[in-house]
């Protein structure tokens, strides 16, 4: 007697649709994926879409400390222990579709297939790797640049494929946010860069590759006396 043949998995397939396990969330603009502080019980894979992530202090102030698109996880810190918290809030800038997986669906198709285990670890070291990139860039390079290369990664510049010129709606709150300064700096920056061609802000911002050249090359046009000076010198 032949034996049934199981179907091969098929990690684009798992990811695109429910099952056993997981579930396809649709969210409108400003709904939660989860928040801070709840059982952190499954795991998120964004479809479509665009979400951030977000925490609140103590005392009550709110920073947002990435942004989500399409092809992203979220809420992988449920896979480390049972009965953990979230330590942020997931929230749809627009209108998103989500995949909800369960923490043990998650944790049994890592362990049992071994091309959605190395198709997740490429995920989680980009990460990281994008991670430390985000704490140089803030520890070394002034608020425009920083908010330079936050436009171009919203983009998608870097990644396969051609990028997604004109980025998501985001306020410059969120952006200022996310770069460590003031709205009014982030405004007198975007007004700038629209000056010099780099971008289009007209409500939504169309991105230009030119705005490459002030985080590869820092070009811009003027002296640098506003500049960091992180030499530990006194410039002349």
């Amino acid at each position: 007697m032949n034996k049934a043949k199981t179907a091969p998995f098929e990690t684009a397939e798992f990811l695109a649709t429910a099952g056993a396990g997981r579930r396809v969330l649709r969210l409108k603009a400003k709904e939660h994926l989860f928040s801070q502080g709840s059982s952190a019980d499954s795991v998120f894979y964004i479809q479509s879409g665009r979400a951030k992530l977000t925490v609140i202090s103590g005392r009550g102030k709110e920073a947002t400390i990435t942004l989500l698109a399409a092809g992203d996880f979220a809420g992988e810190e449920s896979l480390s222990a049972v009965g953990g918290l979230r330590m942020s809030t997931a929230t749809a800038i627009v209108a998103s579709v989500v995949l909800e997986i369960d923490r043990e669906q998650m944790l049994h198709v890592l362990h049992d297939e071994h091309l959605f285990s190395g198709f997740f670890l490429k995920f989680m070291l980009m990460r990281g790797v994008r991670t430390q990139a985000d704490l140089v860039d803030q520890l070394f390079n002034s608020s425009e640049r920083r908010l330079a290369r936050m436009l171009l990664l919203m983009a998608n510049f870097g990644k396969p494929g051609e990028p997604q010129t004109v980025i998501p709606r985001v306020t410059q709150e969120t952006l200022a946010e996310m770069i460590g300064t003031t709205r009014s700096r982030v405004s007198f920056f975007m007004n700038r860069f629209r000056k010099l061609g780099f971008i289009e802000y007209n409500g939504r911002i169309r991105v230009h590759k030119s705005l490459l050249n002030v985080v590869l090359h820092d070009q811009l046009p003027e002296d640098n006396a506003n500049k960091p000076n992180i030499s530990g010198h006194p410039s002349g």
